[in-house]
């Protein structure tokens, strides 16, 4: 995977980065975390590991830009923590969206866990996502059904989606094998 690191201790980014790139992942290295935002904003990644405590925006409002960055994959974002101090602090960590926790000093088989949670939850967000993107349509009348279940015309459903306005018409094969037999026995009766 590649993952974005934002760590302002130079000592424990070397550490997070080697390790994670021993681990086989490629790794982009920041030192703060208005830097890390601007690489994640120009070209995102699946997976954060944020220091909490950082010069130029901290880890949680890190996080809160990249939950509120539209159209994005699903990014699972680890926090580094130090000297946490009660449930409250861990409740505003994910209130603002981290999935997971990794203490310092760092530990190699925590993050090695904490990446095969985030490699798993991250297959499963996709194929969600896949499976939300899908949209039913009913072989035989062609309603599509909504998000609510409920079942209406095709063109009703994409003017309440996008806007659209239809102007309705006959394509060649619709004329030929259904209006054409039509207006023929309209003459002949």
């Amino acid at each position: 995977m590649k993952i974005l690191v934002a760590e302002d201790d130079q000592i424990s980014r070397k550490l997070l980065s080697t390790t994670l790139k021993q681990f086989g992942h490629e790794v982009l290295a920041f030192d703060n975390g208005a830097d890390a935002w601007d690489a994640f904003d120009a070209s995102p990644v699946r997976v954060i590991v944020s220091d909490w405590l950082m010069p130029n925006l901290d880890g949680l409002d890190f996080c809160r830009k990249v939950r509120k960055r539209s159209a994005t994959e699903y990014t699972y974002f680890i926090l580094l923590t130090a000297n946490v101090q009660g449930k409250d602090t861990y409740m505003e960590a994910m209130n603002a969206g981290i999935d997971d926790f990794l203490a310092k000093p760092l530990d190699r088989d925590q993050i090695w866990m904490r990446l095969r949670v985030a490699e798993r939850i991250l297959k499963y967000a996709t194929v969600i996502q896949d499976l939300e993107s899908m949209l039913p349509i009913c072989s035989y009348c062609k309603k599509v059904r909504d998000d609510n279940n409920y079942w209406q015309q095709v063109e009703t459903y994409l003017s309440n989606r996008t806007g659209t306005s239809f102007s309705h018409s006959v394509c060649p094969t619709c004329y030929t094998n259904k209006v054409k037999p039509e207006l023929d026995k309209m003459k002949k009766g």
